[in-house]
């Protein structure tokens, strides 16, 4: 796909400091003796494909936690919806970190009771009504940052660059993100998206996103692979910071900072390393599944309520 057609795609939805902590990722400082390549204009080259399939949990496990509710599956009668928890589906050797999760220190995600609350009803409820599901299921985006978080499958990324921007296509839900460097405000405070407004800058040979006009609609994560944090509402004052580094030829670390004072106590940040996989092929993720699963949920629910009841 070419810049020139990404760059065309209508409605788009408009960060790896140094010492990553997380010991599933390198480093953020380039590899001793390798010196970044650049594209045509300058700016570090971050082209390719890249995956993040990881063996590193999102969140450090709590005897607390509760994996089938976050499934929406908390009576284990296998309505839940989304992939398992993380795993690398590749051949090359991964160290297994604490957790993508590396601020605060505890690796777990500071979130506020009422927050958890909301989650853990829509979970509950999810063969209630189509507003409980998260919007990756209802096929209508994974989110920013939400959709570099690692997911189980369908995790293929490409990144192309062009003088004045950086685009990454999403292999899931087939989303096209594209990034300005030309030092443009964000747009009115006004104007609010699913995913944000993304304003770029290179800070040495770090890309650095500024994201911030979100709307109340989303959640932060959107699948069971991100746990206890699936769910998790976002407001109109979410604010994310990403970071993406190239440290080697075939690793870039990216980090993300997110802030929500409405919805988290502290702001905190998820590192995760992004491997370069050239032969890796980006299909259709048409989401259809996602057309069929939640009438069908949803009607197997209005089928228990019935069964409940005594009724046909």
């Amino acid at each position: 796909m070419s810049l020139a057609l990404v760059l065309l795609i209508p409605t788009i939805a408009l960060a790896v400091a140094a010492g990553c902590r997380s010991n599933n990722s390198a480093s953020a400082e380039a590899a001793d003796g390798w010196t970044p390549p650049r594209t045509p204009d300058g700016q570090p080259d971050l082209q390719g494909m890249w995956t993040n399939y990881t063996a590193t949990p999102f969140e450090v496990f709590d005897e607390s936690d509760t994996p089938g509710l976050y499934s929406g599956d908390p009576d284990g009668s296998a309505r839940g919806t989304g992939p398992g928890f993380l795993t690398d589906t590749t051949d090359r050797t991964l160290t297994k970190g604490r957790s993508l999760v590396v601020d605060p220190p505890s690796g777990r995600v500071p979130i506020m009771a009422w927050a958890e609350e909301r989650r853990n009803f829509k979970l509950a409820h999810i063969q209630d009504d189509w507003e409980n599901h998260t919007p990756w299921e209802r096929c209508i985006t994974r989110g920013v940052p939400g959709g570099l978080f690692p997911a189980g499958y369908g995790s293929g990324y490409q990144i192309l660059q062009g003088p004045g921007y950086v685009s990454i296509v999403y292999e899931m839900i087939h989303e096209a993100r594209i990034i300005p460097l030309d030092g443009r405000a964000h747009i009115g405070k006004s104007i609010r998206t699913w995913n944000g407004d993304s304003r770029g800058r290179w800070e040495g040979n770090t890309l650095v996103v500024d994201i911030t006009n979100y709307n109340d609609k989303g959640s932060i994560a959107t699948n069971v692979a991100t746990q206890r944090v699936r769910a998790i509402p976002q407001s109109e004052e979410l604010h994310v910071v990403e970071r993406f580094t190239r440290v080697d030829e075939n690793t870039i670390n990216y980090e993300a900072t997110i802030e929500d004072p409405k919805v988290f106590t502290a702001p905190w940040t998820v590192a995760i390393a992004l491997h370069r996989e050239p032969e890796y092929q980006i299909f259709e993720y048409a989401c259809h599944e996602g057309n069929l699963g939640l009438p069908n949920t949803l009607s197997a629910g209005r089928a228990g309520d019935k069964a409940a009841a005594g009724t046909r």
